[in-house]
């Protein structure tokens, strides 16, 4: 374990590095954090109590988006591509000979990159929007322990997720069609759009049945008091049973994999 969490720091401080990259992607989810409230705003004023949510609780959904986009990875961009490449030019045969295993190597870089954007990139814009818009923020320190534990779970399902996508390489030898189709994905039924509580019908049941719910959507009802007692364990179960589901499936495809491993540009 002493390995895994080595990789993790490293992956905290890879990501501390880059300082004008963290203030430019603060600045942008700030920018986006205030034209999605406004719309988020005429679109309650029209509709109130939208999903289940009051205008408070809605412009706070806004601004928890914008805190947890980049430690959920919820548009990709995270260690996939790296982890692609690496099996399109046939570096991953020196990551199988390492005396560690592979998908845990990986979730803990993945671990560390998450907890510093919830904190380089996830604060300060969660503090601007408090300053201009009156937001609903848990009143109860265990509320932010509950949310602190879904946003850890949500962080391991985007990691399973992106984890496939990255091994779907060992045959598709580009990732990229893959990895944009994880993207959209992500975008729309993480709930970063609009809250899944929003879309109607089937396509609701559906939405807040996949993964990619709990990135956003049930962390953010954590932080806002919609999931208490059972619902809490509820939402954890959900969580925990589809990072299990899709670790596992990340393992068998791994272990396919790397027994017809086809080394490319030498």
């Amino acid at each position: 374990m002493r390995l895994y969490w080595a990789v993790a720091v490293g992956g905290f401080r890879r990501y501390a590095t880059y300082r004008m990259a963290t203030a430019a992607g603060v600045f942008t989810n700030t920018v986006f954090g205030f034209i999605i409230a406004y719309t988020y705003i005429a679109l309650w004023d029209q509709r109130p109590q939208l999903g289940g949510y009051d205008l408070s609780q809605a412009v706070t959904f806004v601004w928890l988006g914008q805190a947890l986009l980049m430690t959920c990875s919820m548009m990709g961009g995270g260690f996939e591509d790296e982890l692609i490449e690496r099996i399109r030019t046939g570096d991953i045969a020196v990551d199988l000979y390492r005396p560690a295993d592979l998908q845990l190597w990986w979730l803990a870089g993945d671990l560390g990159r998450a907890a510093f954007h919830l904190v380089g990139r996830g604060i300060a814009p969660m503090a601007v929007g408090s300053l201009v818009f009156e937001l609903t923020m848990p009143g109860s320190p265990l509320v932010w322990v509950a949310f602190l534990a879904s946003v850890t779970l949500g962080v391991v399902v985007s990691f399973a997720v992106r984890y496939l996508v990255a091994l779907s390489a060992f045959w598709t030898m580009d990732g990229t069609g893959v990895a944009q189709i994880a993207f959209l994905a992500g975008t729309f039924f993480s709930g970063l759009l609009l809250p899944l509580t929003v879309f109607p019908g089937a396509l609701g049941e559906i939405a807040r049945a996949l993964p990619w719910a709990s990135l956003l959507q049930i962390p953010a009802d954590v932080f806002l008091g919609r999931r208490t007692g059972w619902g809490l364990v509820e939402a954890y179960a959900f969580q925990a049973s589809w990072a299990a589901a899709l670790l596992a499936t990340g393992r068998l495809l791994q272990g396919v994999a790397t027994r017809r491993v086809v080394v490319q540009g030498g």
